[in-house]
């Protein structure tokens, strides 16, 4: 019997209370992801929808979750690809329809196959379509049975865009769900403690990624994003991906990794010596970015706007800037509406986001200069991540020398709660002593 990762009532609650917005002359059309090509006949492994694993945990692909009103019940059912021994054989065992129909949340399951007719019917009694997205295979599966793709845009012509619905609901998560990310949290925390204590002089990015990817799949999770792994000036690219190049003596090296589990994901950065001794000057960026993210999680407070964390980010770490002169802009100038001022030559980006199905969750809060994003609720979680980048390869700043080359972004997944912000990533070590002591110590 497949094990869903939440209880039937978790995901009905779920359904509830989505269509408890949409009115019963409507329908609501789940899609899951494609199926994406590596190269030629190589797939990617398969990801599915965070919109389909959020309302019935369905994780096979070519699949869709349609729920209609009869007049007095909304009825789920759930399009799947039926079982083929022979396809099975190559690609491994489904659920098909009958496995659907018995162990998942839904009061029905059919053959993906037969999902054109239906929408035949459902289009003949002139409904409203609520739809998440509208992949490759969903548009094909239509589009086979039509004259052509201008015929699909016909034939799906009124339809609505349910995501805004469902984004408001993921906003806050269940218990249950806390487990799942408290877990993720706990996997990518002591993968990134393995990676501190393996560091060496010398070594290259890539080892490091090898290392913090292999402590997953022990854990029975997976990546829930590329690892950033950079060394050196690399640690001053902010999603940077390659991960081939030695870590040089006398470098930092800045990790951003995180893991999912049943899709929850984590989301990490720690930035260490790789020779586990931060010089003069590596200590004083540090210290600004620590400082300025301990103040920004300090303000993750029930009912505090979404702003409050990125304005206490931005005051410390341009007050840093100040005391070391690598800008001589007045403070008054720094925090106002548009949070205007010259730190943004070295801290660019939001100070955190949403977490959960996505790494950059769904409900709003991504940067606090251009989306005020949510007031924090309890329930949420999210990450706070200042940091500061001294790249030697721009010409458009001017820096001390002493400071090129520095990236440091220190970032910890919190959860919002009554008594104030809880540090689910907290056993991943941050304070410069403790990160010397574990690399040194190894």
């Amino acid at each position: 019997m497949p094990k869903l990762p939440f209880t039937k009532s978790e995901y009905e609650q779920r359904q509830e209370s989505l269509l408890n917005s949409i009115s019963k002359n409507d329908i609501v059309i789940i899609t899951t992801n494609d199926v994406m090509i590596r190269s030629n006949d190589v797939n990617y492994s398969f990801r599915a929808n965070s919109y389909m694993l959020y309302l019935c945990g369905w994780e096979e692909e070519n699949s869709i979750l349609l729920m209609e009103n009869n007049g007095s019940n909304w009825i789920k059912t759930l399009y799947v690809n039926p079982t083929n021994t022979e396809k099975e054989i190559w690609e491994g065992r489904r659920q098909g329809v009958e496995g659907a129909r018995k162990f998942w949340p839904v009061d029905n399951a059919k053959s993906i196959h037969s999902l054109f007719q239906d929408l035949v019917v459902v289009k003949s009694k002139n409904k409203k379509i609520h739809i998440n997205q509208k992949p490759k295979y969903f548009v094909d599966l239509i589009v086979e049975n039509l004259e052509s793709r201008d015929s699909f845009d016909n034939f799906l012509s009124n339809v609505n865009d349910v995501n805004i619905l469902i984004d408001k609901l993921r906003v806050i998560k269940s218990n249950a769900e806390i487990k799942h990310m408290r877990a993720s949290c706990a996997i990518a925390s002591s993968a990134i403690i393995q990676a501190m204590k393996k560091s060496y002089s010398g070594m290259g990015e890539w080892e490091l990624q090898a290392i913090i990817e292999q402590f997953y799949k022990m854990n029975k999770s997976q990546t829930s994003y590329i690892p950033i792994i950079g060394g050196g000036d690399n640690s001053t690219i902010l999603h940077y991906k390659k991960n081939n190049s030695v870590i040089e003596e006398g470098s930092l090296v800045l990790v951003d990794a995180g893991c999912e589990i049943n899709g929850y994901a984590s989301d990490i950065t720690r930035t260490w010596p790789i020779n586990g001794t931060f010089t003069k000057e590596q200590k004083e960026i540090y210290k600004i970015v620590l400082k300025a993210q301990k103040a920004a999680i300090e303000s993750c407070q029930v009912g505090f706007d979404w702003n409050k964390m990125h304005e206490s980010s931005v005051l410390h770490i341009s007050e840093g800037l100040l005391e070391l002169g690598i800008i001589d802009t007045d403070l008054g100038d720094i925090i106002g509406e548009n949070f205007d001022g010259r730190y943004r030559d070295f801290f660019m980006h939001g100070t955190g986001h949403l977490l959960g199905l996505d790494v950059h969750d769904v409900g709003g809060g991504r940067k606090g200069d251009d989306n005020p994003g949510p007031s924090l609720q309890p329930g949420m979680i999210v990450t706070v991540e200042p940091g500061l980048y001294f790249s030697k390869w721009r010409s458009d700043v001017s820096i001390p020398d002493k400071y090129a080359g520095i990236g440091i972004r220190i970032e910890d997944d919190i959860l919002i709660t009554e008594n104030g912000p809880e540090i689910i990533t907290k056993s991943c070590p941050k304070e410069i002593e403790d990160i010397e002591v574990l690399i040194r110590n190894k």
